[in-house]
């Protein structure tokens, strides 16, 4: 049994400014994203200059912050947004929803194809194997936040965290006492979404392939480890598991994701025209 590293979620705080770990993960994925993108922009034949890394970078961030923020509210908290419509600006309280964001992107790189006269699945082969390590750091951001935890556990990495920061998982306990060993979903999700993701989509992305496979294949994989780390991770307590005892809805969420990839994968390989 591990015990939880106790880290305060604030990076640094000068008076009433506090900068949390959360913020700078993102931060951090941000700074990630824009290197290995202008890194990509410089090989010969890409078709991109440092200057659309940086634009479209921009969109990015406006497409992951609103749509990400919107999506935890409407799936996640919208009885929070019935009780008090200011909590949907408090996004240093955690609540960003993958789905939400994933359709932030995808309507802000709409509008950077229309801007630059590119096609849409264009824009979305190169981005994709760049967002990984953006995933890799929010998932960190979680496990500092002490958020998203699984179910108990007896195996040997389960962490014990204090009562007081998950006491939904500490029922007939006090709030100094520590929980029983738990799932580290978001450290799962990290491997998974992060670091497995990244490696398969920047070695399927090293060769030229048909236009739509490179998205098709992050929605598959992605859709794929996040339905089964579910299984592990306990559900949002607002809403718990929406069927059958175990279908959340992030599986619910995801399952578009691997129909879509595959039809995205389907359709590149039977029209078969190389991409850069």
């Amino acid at each position: 049994m591990l015990t939880y590293p106790e880290i305060n979620p604030v990076a640094l705080a000068l008076g009433p400014l506090k900068i949390h770990w959360y913020g700078l993960m993102y931060l951090l994925g941000f700074a990630a994203f824009w290197a290995l993108g202008r890194w990509r922009a410089s090989r010969p034949g890409s078709g991109w200059t440092a200057d659309m890394v940086d634009d479209v970078l921009f969109y990015g961030v406006v497409g992951v912050i609103v749509g990400g923020r919107l999506g935890y509210m409407l799936f996640y908290g919208f009885d929070q947004i019935l009780a008090d419509p200011i909590n949907l600006f408090k996004v240093w309280q955690g609540g960003m929803a993958f789905h939400g964001g994933l359709l932030g992107v995808l309507l802000a790189m709409w509008l950077f194809a229309r801007r630059h006269g590119r096609r849409f699945f264009e824009i979305t082969d190169f981005i994709a194997p760049l967002v990984p390590l953006g995933l890799l750091a929010g998932r960190i951001g979680n496990f500092i936040n002490a958020e998203l935890w699984g179910h108990a556990t007896d195996l040997p990495w389960g962490i014990s965290v204090p009562c007081l920061r998950v006491p939904e998982h500490c029922a007939g306990l006090t709030l100094e006492d520590l929980s029983p060993p738990l799932h580290p979903s978001q450290l799962y999700e990290a491997g998974l979404e992060g670091v497995a993701l990244f490696l398969i989509l920047w070695a399927f992305s090293s060769r030229p392939r048909p236009t739509m496979a490179v998205s098709g294949l992050f929605l598959l994989c992605y859709g794929c480890f996040r339905f089964l780390v579910e299984f592990v991770r306990l559900p949002d307590p607002q809403l718990g598991y929406l069927a059958f005892d175990w279908l959340t809805m992030g599986q619910v969420l995801s399952t578009p994701m691997i129909a879509f990839g595959v039809l995205l994968l389907v359709l590149a390989y039977r029209r078969r025209p190389a991409a850069a």
